[in-house]
């Protein structure tokens, strides 16, 4: 397993479990006088036309224990972007200072003013804005093991600023941190627990049971969000990075309801079946290095490739990082935080470009249903990005 790829980021939010869950609860006067006082970074902006707005939602599965933590049922955190009427407004924050200081302490920053800076940041979407007209496709978005939904902020921003419903999902006990309502801040308790094979693919099925519970509470008859009335029932996609890449072909494998998956350098913990996922299209976007290839660390990307029934398309991104298909290349370059392993080449601007240029031109084809150049061969507006298969 790529451990799978994931421990990289579970070594960190480990290390904010053992430094911070005790603190986690409070903030100093002096840590919030410096939140005042330092700039956020600065997100790179939405390519789509739309305003975005958000909002948050907090969903408990009174069905399910949690997998942590058996003693409590599982509950999620979600953030909805979507495309609104207007950009007026204040923008809504990008962390919760108290989830800014664990990611920050979890990635080795060890000056305050980090924390601070990242707790200050602001989002290119207004919280609670008026939302547009008409009926969007949804697309289900889960982060990497161990890291915060707002490390997805700029994909999923960019979605929703080009007509799309994004469901963007804090998994309970498995992020360096994330504030719940009560003032409760859950730490990455399965970064402590997860230590095999069987423990990735437990939490990957547990993510797509996530997911659909999601889903359920968007799209069922009393939906808990209060502009479910966008969301088009029909055309449902989840993506994520890392273990919620995987994810999302795990929910595609128990959810016929979801019609379309990205993979973002994410080991297939839970394997894609031998019948495949109903010839439903999949697009497995990571980096070109040896871990994914023939032979490499991680064979889960070839047994996956081999057993994808509909479309498909393997794309291998040079110059990157694990990392490099979230927001963790903007935040480190900007806070000057240190890469974990090999710093990776593409500049962090660039490394965006590319997951939103492709994360949007494979949901425009599948859920919208408009044809994308950028899909069918590599191109010399992205010559980083190689299609690959094993044996090519």
């Amino acid at each position: 397993m790529k451990t799978l790829r994931i421990p990289r980021l579970a070594a960190l939010a480990a290390l904010a479990v053992a430094l911070l869950a005790p603190a986690a609860h409070a903030r100093t006067g002096t840590a919030a006088a410096v939140q005042e006082e330092v700039p956020g970074i600065v997100l790179p902006a939405p390519g789509g036309p739309a305003p975005v707005g958000r909002s948050a939602l907090h969903l408990v599965d009174p069905s399910r224990q949690d997998l942590w933590m058996p003693e409590r049922p599982r509950e999620l955190m979600a953030d909805l972007f979507y495309p609104a009427r207007t950009g007026a407004g204040a923008p809504a924050p990008y962390a919760d200072p108290r989830e800014a200081r664990l990611l920050v302490e979890a990635a080795g920053g060890k000056d305050g003013t980090a924390a601070a800076r990242l707790g200050a940041t602001r989002t290119h979407a207004v919280a609670g804005a008026r939302p547009g007209r008409g009926r969007h496709p949804l697309v289900l978005l889960s982060p990497g093991f161990g890291a915060p939904r707002f490390t997805l902020t700029t994909l999923a921003e960019d979605l929703a600023g080009k007509g799309y419903v994004v469901a963007l999902v804090d998994h309970a006990y498995e992020s360096s941190g994330t504030v719940f309502p009560g003032g409760r801040v859950l730490t990455c308790v399965a970064c402590e627990k997860a230590q095999t094979a069987e423990d990735m693919r437990k939490a990957t099925v547990n993510r797509a049971q996530d997911l659909s519970f999601l889903l359920d509470r968007l799209t069922g008859p009393r939906p808990a969000w209060r502009h479910a009335s966008l969301i088009d029932r029909h055309r449902i996609g989840a993506a994520g990075h890392s273990l919620g890449g995987a994810a999302a072909a795990s929910v595609m494998a128990r959810d016929d309801r979801v019609i379309a998956g990205v993979n973002m350098d994410g080991a297939f913990g839970d394997p894609v079946p031998a019948s495949g996922l109903g010839k439903r299209p999949f697009l497995m976007l990571g980096t070109d290095d040896a871990v994914h290839r023939p032979g490499g660390e991680d064979a889960t990307w070839g047994d996956a490739w081999r057993n994808l029934d509909g479309w498909k398309r393997w794309l291998a991104v040079a110059g990157t990082h694990h990392f490099t298909f979230s927001d963790m290349p903007v935040v480190f370059d900007q806070l000057d935080l240190p890469y974990p392993g090999t710093r990776p080449t593409i500049p962090a601007g660039r490394a965006v470009d590319i997951t939103r240029a492709y994360t949007a031109a494979f949901f425009d084809l599948h859920l919208g249903h408009r044809h994308q150049p950028l899909l069918d061969g590599p191109t010399a507006r992205f010559p980083e990005v190689r299609f690959h298969a094993p044996g090519q």
